[in-house]
């Protein structure tokens, strides 16, 4: 398919975008940008979405900023770790915050932060809006008084659809679900929470979700939602550090043994690399596999119990946990006289909707029990972890000659150890750790501040192709880490005033066959970024990302195939500018191409123009977007962050030809009452139909309405 401007009506939208990006500079203010601190998480969230598709649960990833947001650091009042976990600021620049105090004494201002030589104008425009300068403190005394008059309640309640008719709610009857062809619940996605919080101390949650499609206080969820998360969650600062019950997360080091649910991986944000491991932490997250139970009911229906819990005593801190519940998985009848049956895979979709789908529901029970020694002083930090986990059926994998050494059996163990270190301006980390069959993965890293102008990162990377580590999560380009050895280098510069360029070059090797690779193979992947941010109210950048992961040569009869280049390069300008105390403009073009040698050369762009409406003090804020795209495949899909409800997200792909739009509306109806609601649309010029199988549209668009209420008391 030749890539051109089809007809007109494209042509003069595409003028209109540009006439609006020309037109930027001479309409920016002196006011801050609301959304400026987000920039950087986005491009993360939308790097993760690349890598793990829309479908991906960013929910614990943007929990964080929003509590900062609502509950600021006080920076005369913080500790490293806490400053460390808001993930905007790199070890270094949180060691020059704590000098600036002991040199200087207590912040009086927030402007103060302008006088620190670390932090760059573009830095301090990120963290405003979750830090604050005042007298409180970190940790306030406990009374059961306090705890039943300061406590703040939030309680939320979701709903969701796709109005168009789907091809699953047609023709719904026993006989259409048993075979696979129809859902046998509503079209109506339901998402439920309540979470208490006292101050930094204490929360405790309840969270249920319904997808669309999935069966609601009927058939087989009688009991409501198909998703239930609850939590308990205590946090001290004497010997008992915390106490979890109920669903939790465990993060520890560099992922490369534990890292319950998500993280940030590669991205322009080139110093803010390393992980800042938060220990044992609340779930709040819908992701229905990423996570860890304190107790559960098993198949029978007993009741189990476990948690987590942190002591800590002078230089030390002990964390020991215990997790045990039921996930998805595929089960296999056995032929053997030894095993009666076997898990051929894990499910992670979430989705419990087709009789297939609800088959392999919660079939496997899956404890952890583990913990993670650490120890700090000063400028280091040591940990061991152990991690032991156990399968209530025997797992494997269906054999393929890429997959042979995938994890197999029923247990495993897990052992690592952890390392930070900072000196001066250089800061070190690491982890390196080893599986029970004696693979072994290894991550070690650098950040070198040479100037205030000028910071290098380095991460190298190893993973044996026999490594196991079932709840690792470090930074890796493969999907699991295994098989892979590289090698990231990037630098961070500021040669003018208002100017900054980050990159990164990554190389790195898959020293055995993956799937759809049948062969060893190596790649690379490289980002540039150029930002120039004049006032507090003006941002724009230019980016260029290139990667090449090559794959098999397709349409050949042989049982390997030959490997081909897939070379893909994004090109991207982004433009945000505010004009007025109300109005703040966003803008962006992207262009990708894709080289294979089986299909030639492909193009594709997307184009948006988003209107944010937001004055200081109306109780009604807007957010719309128009977008342009056209692509010639589905691989040149692009991908692009959405504004949404709060403690939700949208990250959708465009591809083939179409627009897009949402409009976003919040009104506060009165104090501690918010109201959102959301509509998109997208409407293809050249598809006769949306989706495929169950999710099917008989038409060219697909409108999606989304609405949301919450109660603060």
């Amino acid at each position: 398919m030749k890539f051109q401007f089809r007809h007109r009506i494209f042509n003069s939208r595409i003028f209109f975008f540009l006439a609006a990006l020309l037109s930027a500079p001479a309409l920016h203010a002196q006011t801050p940008i609301e959304s400026q601190d987000d920039d950087a998480t986005e491009q993360k969230i939308e790097k993760i979405a690349e890598d793990a598709g829309e479908d991906v649960d960013a929910n614990t990833l943007l929990d964080k900023l929003n509590y900062y947001r609502e509950h600021q650091i006080n920076l005369n009042h913080t500790t490293r770790d806490e400053l460390k976990d808001l993930s905007l600021l790199n070890d270094i620049q949180v060691e020059a915050i704590f000098k600036h105090i002991t040199d200087d004494g207590d912040f009086i201002a927030i402007q103060e932060l302008q006088t620190i030589d670390e932090l760059d104008q573009e830095t301090i425009y990120r963290i405003l809006p979750f830090v604050k300068v005042d007298d409180s403190r970190l940790f306030e005394k406990f009374s059961f008084k306090k705890f039943f008059t300061d406590g703040k309640n939030m309680v939320m309640i979701r709903g969701q659809q796709v109005l168009e008719q789907q091809a699953g709610y047609m023709n719904q009857n026993d006989a259409t679900y048993a075979a696979n062809k129809s859902y046998p619940g509503s079209p109506q996605k339901i998402y439920a929470r309540y979470r208490y919080t006292y101050g930094n101390r204490i929360s405790i949650g309840f969270t249920g979700e319904k997808d669309a499609g999935e069966q609601f206080f009927k058939g087989n969820q009688p009991q409501g939602f198909d998703f239930n998360s609850y939590h308990i969650f205590i946090r001290g600062n004497g010997f008992i550090r915390t106490i979890a019950l109920g669903d939790f997360q465990a993060q520890y080091g560099q992922g490369v043994v534990l890292w319950s649910g998500l993280a940030f991986g590669k991205s322009s944000d080139v110093l803010n690399l390393k992980r800042n491991a938060r220990g044992i932490l609340p779930y709040t997250s819908t992701d229905e596999n990423a996570y860890l139970r304190g107790g559960d009911l098993t198949a029978d229906g007993k009741l189990t119990w476990g948690g987590a819990v942190a002591f800590g005593f002078k230089r030390f801190q002990l964390d020991l946990f215990y997790s045990k519940h039921r996930i998805d998985g595929h089960i296999l009848d056995s032929d053997t006289l030894t095993v009666e049956d076997i898990i051929s895979s894990f499910q992670t979709g979430g989705y419990h909707r087709t009789s297939s789908e609800y088959r392999d529901r919660k079939t496997i029970t899956e404890s952890h029990a583990g913990g993670h020694l650490g120890y700090k002083s000063g400028n280091l930090t040591l940990g061991v972890t152990a991690l032991t986990t156990k399968y209530s059926l025997f797992r494997i994998p269906i054999p393929y000659l890429y997959n042979q050494y995938d994890f197999s059996g029923d247990h495993n163990f897990n052992s690592g150890f952890d390392f930070s270190y900072l000196y001066r301006n250089v800061s070190l980390f690491g982890e390196a750790g080893q599986s029970m069959n004696g693979g072994k993965g290894y991550l070690g890293g650098a950040l070198i501040s040479l100037d205030p102008r000028f910071a290098l990162s380095i991460l190298h990377r190893h993973f044996d192709k026999d490594y196991h580590a079932l709840m690792s999560n470090a930074i890796s380009e493969n999907s699991k880490d295994e098989n892979e050895t590289g090698t990231m280098i990037g630098i961070s510069a500021k040669p003018v005033r208002f100017f900054s360029i980050n990159a990164y070059y990554d190389q790195f090797s898959f020293p055995w066959l993956r799937y759809q690779v049948d062969a060893p193979s190596k790649g690379y992947e490289y980002v540039a970024q150029i930002n120039y941010t004049p006032t507090k109210s003006f941002d724009t950048y230019v980016r260029v990302k290139q990667q090449n992961k090559p794959e098999n040569f397709p349409g050949t009869d042989v049982l390997i195939n030959g490997l081909q280049d897939v070379i893909q390069t994004n090109y991207r300008f982004n433009i945000k500018f505010k004009i007025s105390k109300a109005f703040t403009l966003d803008n962006r073009i992207e262009y990708v191409t894709l080289q294979k040698e089986s299909t030639g050369t492909q193009k594709g762009y997307m184009i948006y123009q988003d209107i944010n409406y937001k004055p200081m003090k109306s109780k009604v804020s807007v957010s719309l977007r128009y977008v342009l795209f056209d692509t010639d495949s589905y691989d040149t899909r692009i991908y692009s962050y959405e504004n949404d409800v709060l403690y939700a997200y949208s990250i959708p792909s465009y591809y083939y030809r179409g627009s897009r739009y949402y409009i976003l509306v919040h009104y506060s109806i009165v104090r501690g009452v918010d109201f959102w609601f959301r509509v998109g649309r997208t409407a293809y010029d050249n598809q006769s139909t949306v989706s495929s199988d169950l999710d099917l549209i008989d038409g060219p668009h697909k409108t999606e309405v989304k609405a949301q209420i919450r109660f603060q008391f």
